[in-house]
């Protein structure tokens, strides 16, 4: 769950953007969300005082090849946060900003 200023247009963005999802986004009551993976991934209005901008937990999605998903992650609009960071001889990770604000992180060879 991200809390975020507009949810249809980062839900959007991310399902684009992680590519091979196997669903559209769908929503209900301003609560937008999609499959990837077996993993729902949603996107909920922010509140100001309980949930802001930027206050969901990281969470890492596990890829392939962690500079080539960095990399295009960085070219459709994210920023650097952190790292990458190698973690174990044969694992590294990362964090970014998306366009909206959210931290995410990348973990994988």
């Amino acid at each position: 769950m991200f809390f975020v200023a507009d949810p249809q247009a980062v839900c959007r963005w991310w399902a684009t953007h992680l590519g091979g999802v196997g669903s559209s986004p769908a929503h209900e009551d301003g609560f937008w969300w999609f499959d990837h993976r077996g993993i729902e991934v949603g996107f909920h209005p922010q509140d100001p005082d309980r949930n802001p901008v930027g206050g969901s937990p990281v969470v890492y999605w596990a890829v392939e090849d962690l500079v080539a998903e960095r990399d295009r992650l960085l070219a459709a609009g994210c920023s650097p946060h952190r790292g990458p960071l190698r973690v174990t001889a044969t694992r590294s990770i990362c964090q970014l900003v998306d366009p909206f604000g959210n931290t995410v992180g990348l973990d994988g060879p």
